[in-house]
């Protein structure tokens, strides 16, 4: 009997919601707060007062962190990210907070998410208590396509999204509706786009995005993308208009040694790790599977599957680049598997 731990179902899972100014992250972090599936769930955003918390909700409050009468946690960050979440974690230990299983992180609307992914796995004490779930954009679709043209972080908010919440939908015709649609999709093919109005979210949405589950089950398939055996995630995509940023989806046959990817992985990375927007993907490595992902030059610790999720052996990744092409990345990887043999 195989009695292997579980290394990622017993790590506190942290969803982060971004999008640019004006999307309506307030709005939705107001209303999130006030729900009664909230109640073991600590928000990190920027400024508690912001979000207009109604005096008979707050339960108590300290310097940076209020909590509610439902249970839940409102955190303002002090002075980064990284202190915030190690005292979080710290006032959890010693009593001073309840016993929460699961934080959202809210970003500021012109903050480049990439770093707080990186937080979670670059700091030693952060990566063996908390496990990335999920990044969240809201993208607004009145204002989405002059956005785009002028900003280049909401094109970056948008490319490395798991899930996309579109707003102010109602206040464009079905036509312009589509077309920002469109817009997103020519970023990001894979993420689920949803429509929100006024913040009225149910907070399940915001949860269980990411891989929850060293173990092998249909979970993981969904993380890749595989539902139902028709490739989404790990699928061939048409781009819908010409962009900088690209989803590359590729495949490989043959099984790599883990020095051989790993190096191949660092190479990249050292070449074009800027442009490297986030990588995702399952690997043949000695034919037995290992679950891979990472935002730019940092990555996430390798899962090892005990058994292949589906009848599919080979290594299929995916890359979101911006000015990289396909095949310079297939030749690379191509280049060093053949140096392993």
């Amino acid at each position: 009997m195989n009695f292997q731990r579980d290394q990622l179902a017993s790590k506190i899972p942290v969803t982060v919601i971004t999008g640019f100014l004006g999307s309506g992250k307030t709005t939705l972090i107001s209303q999130l707060v006030r729900h009664p599936e909230m109640n073991r769930v600590a928000v990190v955003i920027n400024e508690v007062g912001e979000i207009g918390i109604d005096h008979d909700l707050v339960a108590s409050s300290t310097e940076n962190i209020t909590l509610l009468s439902n249970g839940c946690i409102c955190c303002s960050v002090r002075t980064d990210m990284q202190e915030t979440l190690r005292d979080l974690f710290a006032r959890r230990s010693v009593g001073e907070v309840f016993d929460f299983d699961r934080v959202i992180i809210e970003t500021t609307g012109l903050a480049d998410p990439a770093p707080v992914l990186q937080t979670l796995v670059s700091d030693t004490l952060l990566e063996a208590q908390f496990r990335f779930d999920g990044l969240v954009t809201l993208a607004d679709a009145v204002n989405l396509k002059d956005q785009a043209k002028q900003q280049s972080e909401i094109v970056k908010q948008l490319a490395i999204a798991d899930k996309i919440i579109l707003t102010k939908s109602d206040l464009v015709n079905q036509d312009q509706l589509q077309e920002v649609k469109e817009l997103i999709h020519s970023m990001n093919q894979y993420a689920p786009i949803i429509e929100v109005l006024h913040g009225q979210l149910q907070p399940s949405e915001l949860m269980n995005i990411g891989l929850s589950s060293s173990k092998s089950n249909e979970k993981i398939l969904h993380f890749l993308g595989e539902d139902d055996g028709q490739e989404k995630y790990l699928g061939n995509f048409i781009q819908a208009h010409s962009s900088q940023i690209k989803t590359l989806s590729i495949r490989f046959e043959k099984p790599f040694t883990w020095n051989a990817f790993s190096s191949a992985l660092d190479l990249l990375s050292n070449l074009r790790g800027p442009d490297l927007l986030r990588m995702k993907g399952i690997v043949n490595v000695e034919n037995k599977p290992v679950v891979v992902q990472g935002v730019q030059h940092i990555f996430h610790p390798p899962v090892h599957l005990p058994e292949w999720p589906s009848s599919d052996h080979s290594s299929r990744l995916v890359f979101i680049t911006r000015n990289i092409e396909a095949s310079m990345i297939k030749n690379l990887f191509d280049t060093v598997g053949a140096l392993q043999n």
